[in-house]
């Protein structure tokens, strides 16, 4: 069984969302980057960041995974359902999917409608204050698997919020910042450049994570995990507990068995 991460790791990686947010904010890397540096912290199957358009009364993706009934929904709909007032609230601190009252995910247009039909078990919603109170956006983030508990990561993504809402605040976006649809996985921006060319179409194969692709893709390198950490900006040892986790899934034996696995799908990292 696959090593589950420390808290040391997600911690580490906390600080390279924040790094990520901090590029964004500064025109040196797009919000996807962001996403990216996120799937470290709670690995998902689905994410993106809104920004909230007041005037236009709606959100809008900055970048995401979702698919694009669910993007659709985020932007034109979730602000109506009855799950967003509790949202909202400024010191609501996120809503994570299990600890919604079954009551409410059962009057939830969201919940019935787009993450039920995508298997969604765990994950959370965040809205995103800006330091003058201002509501500016949200975080969504959604698995197919449960997550452990304790686990530190529901702790770490309250934390990061500050970082989050910066990230999507119009106030704070360079004038010429604009809306992306990103898949995470398939390519960070120039500040994070080493990601997956290509996935193949439909579901992330074997069910692995967007960094756990991109860790996927440098094996077909050759690279030690030394020089796949120095590439996607995360510790050494959290690449090994990525290849773990890749062999896991991929019911592989070795880092040379998982390369060829990505050469057959055609997944090979970004010069």
């Amino acid at each position: 069984m696959a090593a589950e991460r420390s808290t040391a790791d997600i911690l580490d990686a906390a600080v390279h969302v924040r790094e990520a947010a901090r590029s964004a904010t500064r025109g040196a890397a797009g919000v996807d980057a962001v996403l990216t540096a996120l799937s470290e912290v709670v690995e998902y199957d689905h994410a993106s960041l809104a920004r909230w358009d007041p005037l236009r009364r709606r959100h809008t993706t900055l970048a995401g995974s979702y698919p694009d009934d669910a993007t659709e929904y985020i932007e034109t709909r979730l602000h109506h359902d009855p799950v967003f007032p509790v949202l909202r609230t400024p010191a609501g601190g996120g809503l994570w999917l299990r600890d919604v009252p079954r009551p409410l995910l059962a009057a939830s247009p969201g919940f019935r409608e787009v993450l039920s039909p995508l298997g969604i078990e765990d994950g959370v919603a965040q809205c995103l204050f800006a330091a003058d109170g201002r509501y500016v956006g949200m975080l969504n983030v959604s698995t197919r698997r449960p997550r452990r508990t304790p686990d530190p990561a529901r702790a770490v993504v309250t934390l990061l919020t500050d970082a989050l809402a910066a990230a999507v605040d119009p106030r704070t976006a360079p004038a010429d910042a604009e809306p992306v649809r990103a898949r995470p996985a398939a390519g960070p921006a120039p500040a994070r450049p080493a990601a997956a060319r290509r996935e193949p179409d439909g579901p992330r194969p074997g069910g692995l994570s967007p960094r756990e692709l991109q860790v996927l893709a440098e094996l077909t390198t050759g690279r030690t995990n030394r020089e796949i950490a120095a590439r996607l900006y995360i510790a050494p040892r959290t690449v090994g507990t990525h290849i773990e986790h890749i062999l896991a899934k991929l019911d592989l034996p070795n880092r040379a068995a998982a390369a060829a696995r990505a050469a057959a799908w055609g997944i090979a990292p970004r010069d």
